[in-house]
């Protein structure tokens, strides 16, 4: 099936800027991807208008990236829910601007928290999730986006780690505004069967992200691509298949995404050996 191929700009920097967008866009579109990730850390870092422009300019479409630092959850026990609406309010309406068809990211609590639930613990966290996001679904539907609710690994959120556990949860409120994202980094570390996790997703899935299993580049590490695309075709995506890794040379993003030795050559290597490789898998 025909994809978009993505970069995410934290492969080269973090917070990305005004400045800095342009010149990964140029360089992105040099190396052929056909789309920008944008991880919006902050609102304010970079002006959604003139990265419309910049994009446009050079043939590139838009995905709009959340960034769920410290304080911002949907949960109250794991931050202020009130300013986690405004920034993914903020979100939304960057990805309208742009006409990005997603705004994906972990969007229930702090990367990097987690914390012991029995199940009735569970139970009203996932009720209060449900709660908190519903509004901001049907903000994202007007706006002609989706959230994309990524589940990540069991070190990074003790809430969603696997594609059953975000079904369940979110259930209710799929198709109105909000999907899954799912990113193949996770799937190696959370499900048995990534490739029957991406089927069994289907049509919930509304932003795929990609990378190596250590987090490099796609294409000499252990990931079954053949059967990952194969069960991404299953399952009826057609949408961007967004590179994410990140550089080890910010201390802030090294440590949050724990890179801690080089990843490739250069960053730029890996952006290149990655595209080269889904296309040759024939990803796009």
């Amino acid at each position: 099936m025909r994809r978009t191929i993505a970069v995410n700009t934290w492969v080269w920097t973090s917070p990305l800027t005004d400045d800095s967008l342009e010149q990964l866009a140029r360089k992105a579109a040099a190396l052929g991807y056909g789309s920008l990730e944008l991880p919006l850390e902050n609102p304010g870092d970079w002006d959604p208008v003139r990265a419309r422009d910049v994009l446009d300019g050079l043939g590139l479409g838009a995905a709009v990236v959340g960034a769920m630092g410290p304080g911002r959850s949907l949960i109250g026990r794991a931050g202020d829910v009130q300013a986690t609406r405004e920034y993914l309010l903020a979100c939304v309406r960057a990805a309208e601007v742009l006409g990005s068809p997603i705004v994906a990211g972990p969007f229930y609590a702090p990367t990097g928290m987690a914390w012991r639930m029995d199940a009735g613990e569970r139970a009203a966290v996932i009720a209060e999730l449900r709660e908190n996001l519903a509004p901001l679904g049907e903000a994202a539907g007007v706006a002609g986006a989706t959230l994309a609710v990524e589940p990540l690994n069991r070190y990074e959120t003790s809430v969603l780690n696997t594609v059953d556990q975000a079904l369940d949860a979110l259930e209710p409120l799929l198709g109105s505004g909000v999907g899954l994202a799912l990113d193949t980094y996770h799937l190696n570390i959370e499900e048995k069967r990534p490739a029957d996790a991406v089927r069994a997703a289907g049509s919930a899935i509304a932003h795929v992200q990609v990378c190596g299993s250590d987090r490099g580049a796609v294409g000499d590490d252990h990931t079954d691509w053949p059967a990952m695309l194969q069960a991404l075709d299953d399952a009826g995506y057609t949408g961007i298949l967004g590179l994410e890794s990140f550089t080890g040379e910010n201390a802030t993003i090294a440590v949050a995404a724990s890179v801690w030795r080089p990843l490739a050559a250069s960053q730029d290597d890996l952006a290149a050996r990655s595209i080269r490789a889904l296309r040759a898998l024939g990803a796009a």
